[in-house]
């Protein structure tokens, strides 16, 4: 006999949770409401190739694991991480023999976005032929990683973050299920705690089911056997807050638009706010300072040029101290760009500019403004009855355009 009796090992509480059927799943009531199209198409059995797209702990593979319990179809689970080409090729071909014999195939492809464009190549065929359905997972915005060619075979579903109460609802499901969940054990939760927990999980019901599970088979029972899981229990149990943010797709482009219309909407809170987020997930510095820069000129401009130079100022800051430090040069130049009057006139100046010279006749420089300092130039006239502005107190009037145009309206 062994000298130590180890418990069996289960799997976690976020797996053993997985809902099994549309009625427990919870959340994406937008696509799966009742009446909705997605969810009439699954309990039909009536699947056609779509793609599930949205950030981690939503319930994509959940989603896809309803779908192979209820459909006929044979159900194949691929990981792009760990399948290539010709494993990929071989389900295939065991998808078009079970066609013959009239059975269909449904392909699950989790993180698609981590296939290659020869990869997503050699589903097509297949998908355009019916050989197989593909459902296909991604954290990623498939109309960037995804070829249009098969995006255009397919729907996109976009599932959104859990609300919060969406994850009270699973954890509370969680703590009372005696099958799967923890309702063997008698936990007592402050709601101020399961609040906690589901307001740090910003959407992510793996992570607030995580959350519970260490806070309850960490906390000790008291002497009437109940776990208490208290505010700073719970605190403990996240830890940090998780930021939702990828780098390269939709959260990056989202975030640092929202940042640069705070800064133009003169909102310096939630310009801050939206600089700490992109700080906090590792967004770049440099790429922050240099959209400070941008601003700076396109909407504030010559109404205060000190903003140009405040953000300048806080790129090269940037550059020279790097983080964390940096992120205070970055708040400065981010609330000064943000308080500062606005003005897009230089902006629209060389936009408009740019428009005629692109879309009009291109005007001829006038003589008179043309060089006149190299040997010929005067038997060309060119410089002749040009003014020099300072001969005239600093300003005189004369043709600078052969048709007059008016392009800065400050």
């Amino acid at each position: 006999m062994a000298l130590f009796e180890k418990e069996p090992l289960t799997p976690p509480l976020a797996y053993r949770m997985c809902p099994r059927t549309l009625d427990e799943y919870v959340g994406q009531k937008h696509i799966l409401g009742q009446g909705k199209l997605l969810r009439r198409a699954i309990e039909a059995d009536r699947i056609t190739s779509l793609i599930l797209y949205g950030p981690p702990g939503i319930g994509k593979t959940a989603l896809a694991k309803i779908i192979a319990h209820r459909t006929k179809a044979h159900f194949e689970w691929l990981n792009t991480a760990t399948i290539g080409l010709d494993e990929l090729r071989k389900v295939i071909q065991h998808a078009k023999n079970k066609k013959a014999k009239g059975i269909r195939t449904i392909v699950f492809l989790d993180e698609i976005h981590r296939f290659n464009k020869l990869q997503q190549d050699a589903l097509l065929p297949d998908v355009e032929e019916g050989n197989i359905t593909l459902i296909a997972a991604t954290v990623e915005n498939p109309f960037f990683y995804v070829n249009s060619t098969l995006l255009s075979r397919g729907q996109v579903f976009q599932l959104k973050p859990l609300t919060k109460e969406d994850l009270l609802e699973i954890v509370r499901r969680a703590m009372s299920d005696k099958d799967r969940g923890l309702g063997n054990l008698t936990i007592v939760a402050d709601e101020d705690a399961l609040d906690h927990i589901a307001e740090m999980s910003d959407g992510d019901a793996r992570k607030a089911l995580s959350s519970l599970e260490i806070a309850c088979l960490t906390t000790e029972p008291d002497t009437n056997s109940h776990i208490r899981i208290t505010m700073n229990i719970a605190e403990e149990s996240i830890q940090k807050k998780h930021i939702v943010y990828d780098k390269k797709g939709d959260q990056h482009y989202d975030t640092i638009s929202a940042f640069i219309k705070s800064m133009r909407g003169s909102d310096p809170d939630a310009a801050v706010y939206y600089l700490a987020k992109m700080l906090y997930a590792g967004e770049d510095p440099r790429f922050i300072a240099r959209r400070i820069v941008i601003c700076a000129s396109e909407d504030v401009g010559n109404v205060d040029p000190m903003a140009l130079v405040v953000s300048t100022s806080a790129l090269r800051a940037v550059e020279f101290i790097g983080m964390p430090e940096a992120k205070i040069p970055l708040a400065q130049a981010t609330i000064y760009v943000a308080t500062a009057p606005k003005s897009n006139a230089c902006c629209k100046a060389i936009e408009e500019a740019m428009e005629d010279v692109s879309t009009e006749e291109t005007m001829e420089v006038p003589d008179h403004l043309k060089d006149s300092h190299y040997p010929g130039a005067k038997k060309l006239g060119h410089g002749e009855g040009y003014k020099y502005p300072h001969n005239y107190g600093g300003h005189v009037e004369q043709d600078y355009l052969p048709k007059k145009k008016k392009y800065y309206k400050p």
